[in-house]
């Protein structure tokens, strides 16, 4: 099955996936890294050294160093897009799909990773232009969601603004969830995530 290029199954290629999983060991290297000793202390190499790979490798997938954390920041729209390719189009708006997709617990090492990154984001503008730049593509992705569930065109002006409506919410709903203290009692990324969504809802039925 590994020979196959995954066409009967949907599955990715195995070479594809491969790239895919070195660029996310990477990513979850510069984090731990970034995290350990600022990212100002880290250099290209120590992340290819870290992840196992050259350093001709980590250029070739990344732009600069910063850039090494997007696997981790991109993985959760992608889940997100597969989810809602199963989820019945039954739902008036893309966000009330979200809101009825079920999520798996938050306590993986990915997600605290995840955390970690967001973290960092407040003090490390690098990083911090990565988040907002991912999120910039995102919307993207959201207008054409939105656009195939409602048969607008994506750069329809109202598809722009849902989208950015729902992409904003959910950015600030995953930054609320990441920046909240260890110390204190707090929701899952998808309870929190939820609730951001519910509020859109609620400023639009307003």
């Amino acid at each position: 099955m590994a020979g196959q290029a995954g066409g009967a199954t949907g599955r990715p290629p195995l070479t594809e996936r491969r790239r895919a999983e070195t660029r996310m060991e990477i990513a979850e290297e510069a984090v731990r890294l970034f995290a350990a000793k600022g990212v100002a202390a880290v250099t290209a190499e120590d992340i290819a050294s870290a992840a196992g790979v050259s350093t001709r490798t980590l250029w070739r997938y990344f732009r600069s160093k910063e850039e090494c954390v997007r696997p981790l920041l991109t993985t959760g729209l992608e889940l997100l897009s597969d989810r809602l390719r199963e989820c019945p189009g039954d739902h008036d708006s893309l966000a009330e799909a979200i809101l009825s997709i079920r999520y798996d617990d938050d306590t993986t090492p990915r997600l605290r990773a995840l955390g970690d990154l967001l973290r960092l984001c407040r003090d490390e503008p690098g990083l911090r232009a990565v988040w907002l730049e991912a999120h910039y593509d995102a919307e993207a992705a959201f207008a054409a969601m939105i656009a195939e569930r409602t048969g607008r065109p994506a750069g329809d002006l109202a598809v722009r603004v849902e989208a950015g409506v729902l992409n904003t919410a959910m950015r600030i709903g995953v930054e609320e969830w990441a920046l909240r203290s260890d110390g204190e009692e707090r929701p899952s990324l998808p309870e929190t995530v939820n609730r951001a969504l519910r509020m859109v809802g609620a400023v639009e039925q307003a």
